[in-house]
């Protein structure tokens, strides 16, 4: 009947337009999240930096943590160790996300992520290499490296440490938020955590960064995955704004199907979007 067809019309427009605007409030509040996480990220580097030029605080550990790694090695942990900070240096992890970014956006069709990804990665090494030649500080003693001269830069930060973190972040959330799940989350938050760890954990052990190094890597790399979630969420906001003003002006809604996508918001409204200018 013609009144009933209006009536579901009516309705699907006032459950889209809510719709709407729960997506535009969820990227505002996901934006203040990383404004947070850039703070955060920001104020443990200058923290670790403050102690690294006091030598005081966490650098009172970095000796002693050289040391005690250096006392417990061993030709297979070495061997190990040696193969995964390869894999994670300047001359492997870079042709990774170039390659990888390339084959996620040309085959997987997703130009936008691929691009934040890329984005963070030149970054996060551009941020690494303007620390190390301000800070200027040398590398631990020859005496505990595994190699002695393998290295030829500054220490202060790791950039094998915030490229891997950088990386591991980034890619974890634009993969997470196009389907964002508490379980997933959690499995996502484990993975970086041991994929970070342990690269950190091969730079102290074979001797060619102190602790404080691989800490203000860490804390750069949260810097910049919430440079990239405060990006990305605008761009998220702009679209959900755009569509609700769509929907005002008498623009049929979407359908019930089409108007929450699998992540629980508006299929307009994820990093997929592309806001028009």
């Amino acid at each position: 009947m013609p009144s009933r067809d209006v009536t579901q019309r009516v309705r699907e427009r006032i459950r889209s337009a809510s719709q709407l605007r729960f997506g535009e409030r969820g990227a505002q509040l996901a934006v203040l999240a990383g404004m947070l996480l850039v703070v955060l990220g920001v104020g443990v580097f200058i923290g670790v930096l403050d102690a690294v030029r006091e030598v005081d605080d966490i650098a009172a550990l970095d000796e002693p943590v050289l040391r005690a790694l250096a006392s417990v090695r061993s030709p297979v942990a070495t061997a190990v160790l040696t193969a995964i900070t390869t894999v994670a240096g300047p001359v492997v992890l870079p042709v990774v996300v170039l390659v990888g970014a390339l084959v996620w956006a040309l085959v997987g069709k997703a130009r936008w992520q691929a691009s934040l990804l890329a984005g963070a990665m030149v970054v996060c090494t551009a941020v690494s290499l303007t620390v190390k030649a301000v800070v200027a500080r040398p590398r631990p003693p020859l005496g505990t490296m595994t190699a002695a001269g393998v290295q030829s830069t500054y220490s202060f930060p790791s950039g094998h440490t915030i490229g891997t973190a950088t990386f591991l972040l980034v890619l974890g959330y634009l993969v997470w938020v196009r389907r964002p799940r508490l379980r997933s989350m959690v499995w996502w938050a484990l993975g970086i955590a041991a994929g970070t760890l342990v690269v950190a954990l091969s730079r102290l052990y074979l001797g060619y960064h102190f602790l404080t190094d691989v800490v203000a890597s860490l804390a750069l790399a949260v810097a910049v995955l919430g440079g990239v979630v405060v990006v990305d969420r605008r761009r998220a906001g702009l679209a959900a704004r755009r569509a609700a003003v769509t929907g005002s002006v008498g623009v049929d809604p979407p359908s019930e199907a089409s108007a929450i996508s699998t992540d629980g918001g508006c299929p307009r409204c994820d990093s997929n979007a592309r806001p028009s200018d």
